[in-house]
Order: C-alpha cells, then structure tokens, then sequence
C-alpha cells in the first residue's frame, strides 16, 4: 500500500472551456491515491479513479456530517452548513432525505413532464419569433429549469432575478473575487425570502414541496424550522444553476459536434441514451467537491486513509476513467449501459433531483434539436464566453442561428 504524502495543489488548472485537465489522466494512472492541497481547508485524498470512487460514496466508514468545518478542504470560501441535506449522515440524512423525497417520485416528476413540454414550446416559440442570433442562454437555458424548480417548490417565478443573481454568488470560488461578507449576505438573503414564503404556505398551502416541508414540520414534527429552510435552498439551487448551464454545455457540445446533433434531429427516440451520455462526457464542475471523513482506518485505491483523514472524491474523473468507459474521451450515444456514470453521484448522497434533471434535459435536447435541425453557432466556437470563477461550468452567452 502507498502512503505517499507529497502535496499536490488542487484544482490542477482553471478550467478551460470543457476540457479536462490532463492531471486527473496522470492521477488515474499514479500508484495509489493522489495527497491534495484545496484553497481551503487541510489536505485530502483525491480519488481519481472510478472504482475507488463508487467504492468510497458507498462505505458507511466514510462521513460526509464529519468532515464539515472550517478544516474541511473545498474550493468555495464559505463553509458548508451542517443543517443541508448535502452535509448530514444517517440518521438525520435518512430522516430528511424520506420527508422531501415524496416531490421526487418518479411518479410525480413525470407529471411535471407535460408542463415542462409546454415550457419548453413556448419558449421555443419565442425564439422562432425573434430575429436570429438570439442567446439560447438568456433566452431558453436559463429560464426553463427556473420554471420548473418554480413550480415544482412553490416559488414565484417573477422573483427569478433575484434567484439568479442570489445563486450566482452562492456559486463563487476562490478566484471569482467575491468577498465572503457578500456570499454570506446573499445566503442570509435568500434563506430568509424562504423563511416568508414558508409562512406563507402555511397559511396558504399548495400543492407543491414547500408545503410538504410545512407539513412535516408542523404537522408530522419531523422537520426543525432550520432544516426545512435548508431543504428547500437545496432544492431551488441545485434545481436551477446545475440543469441551466448542463442545458448550455450540452447545446454547445451537440453544435461543435455537429453529426451528432444532426442524428438527435433525425432520431429523437435516441435522446435518453444521449442524454446519459453527454452526462457522463461533460464536465459539469470546476472541480470535485463535498469531501468525507475517514471514521476508521480504511484501505482504498492502495493507500492507507486513516481515521480523520478526508477524501475527496471526483465524480469527472471517474466519469473518465478507461477502465470503467473505455474509449472515455469519444462521445458515444450507442455506448452499452454496463456502468452507469457518476453525474449524479451514488449511495445514499445519490442527487435527490436527478430524475427531474433527466426529464428536464431529455425534454429540452429533444424538442430543441426536432424544431430546430439547422441550429447552429452564430459566432466561432472559440467566441463564445465561459464562466470564471464559479463552481459550475457553462457558456455566459450561447449566440444562435438556424
């Protein structure tokens, strides 16, 4: 077993665009684990590789709950709450994690499905109405999962600047620039627009997950008032930034690849396998994150992770290794579905909201592809700009044409 201790500085790079960066490649194939220093935090094990990966998210030795402080390593500035469902263990996790669950059946979001159609029409509509280029950003891929994540909570959509430019901070990283004091206000800001609305529900209740969390509160007792607030920041936010900008990736993707965009307008029955696909492809982060706690000794990838030591697992790594994808770098619609991808993560932290993403992404790389065969780029792929500094990769402008 290796025990090698050199410090590795972690994120290796910016990102770039979509690109992923050569030294999860070299981490892959290095002896053992990799020893990584973050902005914040003391330093942890990366997992690079995809066995190790699954492997550790689904061993109960591993806390998410303990490692969450000042001394966890991250890239954002801020410290995680204790109190989100992202940050807890079994059995607080379980117990949240089963109340909120009900909005994310299978079953209810596939009622979610029709209306999301006609959000994704009437948009669609709009552009083919505007005159071209038109920014499929602002005007399609960031106003379809608010509309939805809207519905689905209870929250006005009128309010959906102001969740934008609220989430928008919430997202920063170290080298965005973004003073702590304004993460910490924005947050403050936002959980309290939730505080209101939940005061509203229970005056007003509805049938949307809001009220679910009201009534587990006040009627099932299950819920504290901060950990209902928490449930439902998660939600908004995971449910908007992460579905709008994989919307971009994934347009942006099918444009500088045009055949396959090419074959998703001729076969949209092979729009769900592309969507797992370009799941699996696209590296939606900047960098790995929600790290855990060894709780004893565990030997994991050929290193020995003692009790206390953090390791930080990377699902784009994973997602990327040979071994588990071969022909990793190759997008391929017809690839067999022996693995399944690590987008969402897995065990008991697998994302909530993955089923909705689905939908969401299988409605929108569909119906945008059918409507639009001759969608393409108004500008040079080179042109179009990126995010800095955030947590999420993405186009801050995607100029069209058709």
């Amino acid at each position: 077993m290796s025990d090698e201790t050199e410090l590795t500085t972690y994120p290796f790079s910016e990102p770039d665009r979509l690109s992923v960066d050569p030294g999860y490649a070299a981490a892959r194939e290095r002896e053992g684990l990799t020893r990584a220093q973050l902005p914040y935090g003391s330093p942890t094990w990366l997992l690079t590789r995809y066995d190790d990966v699954k492997s550790m998210l689904g061993d109960p030795r591993f806390s998410r709950e303990a490692v969450v402080g000042e001394d966890e390593p991250r890239f954002m500035p801020y410290v995680h709450r204790s109190d989100a469902l992202t940050t807890m263990d079994p059995p607080r996790h379980t117990r949240l994690r089963r109340v909120v669950s009900r909005a994310f059946s299978s079953r209810r979001i596939e009622t979610l499905r029709p209306r999301t159609q006609r959000i994704v029409d009437d948009l669609l509509d709009a552009m083919e109405r505007a005159p071209a280029p038109v920014d499929l950003m602002e005007s399609f891929a960031l106003q379809v999962p608010m509309a939805v994540i809207c519905e689905l909570l209870g929250v006005p959509f009128d309010d959906r600047e102001r969740f934008h430019e609220w989430s928008a901070v919430l997202a920063s990283t170290a080298t965005s620039g973004v003073d702590v004091d304004v993460l910490m206000r924005a947050n403050e800001d936002l959980r309290a627009y939730l505080a209101d609305l939940v005061e509203q529900r229970r005056r007003e209740p509805a049938e949307d997950l809001l009220t679910v969390l009201v009534e587990a509160r006040d009627t099932e007792d299950r819920l504290t008032e901060d950990e209902m607030i928490s449930l439902a920041w998660s939600v908004l936010l995971a449910g908007y930034e992460i579905t709008a900008y994989q919307i971009g990736n994934f347009v942006h993707t099918l444009l500088t690849h045009p055949d396959l965009a090419a074959r998703l307008s001729k076969h949209p029955e092979d729009v769900a396998p592309a969507v797992e696909e370009l799941l699996r492809h696209i590296p939606l982060t900047s960098s790995a994150f929600f790290p855990r706690r060894a709780t004893e000794d565990v030997e994991l990838g050929g290193t020995l992770v003692r009790a206390g030591e953090a390791v930080l697992p990377s699902m784009m790594s994973a997602n990327r290794d040979e071994t588990a994808f071969p022909d990793a770098a190759r997008i391929d619609f017809d690839r067999a579905p022996d693995v399944q991808h690590l987008s969402f993560s897995y065990g008991i932290h697998h994302c909530l909201g993955a089923q909705l993403a689905r939908m969401e992404l299988q409605v929108v790389t569909g119906t945008l592809f059918r409507r639009f065969p001759e969608l393409r780029l108004a500008v040079p792929a080179e042109e179009v700009p990126w995010r800095e500094g955030a947590i999420l990769r993405g186009p801050i402008r995607l100029p069209v044409t058709w």
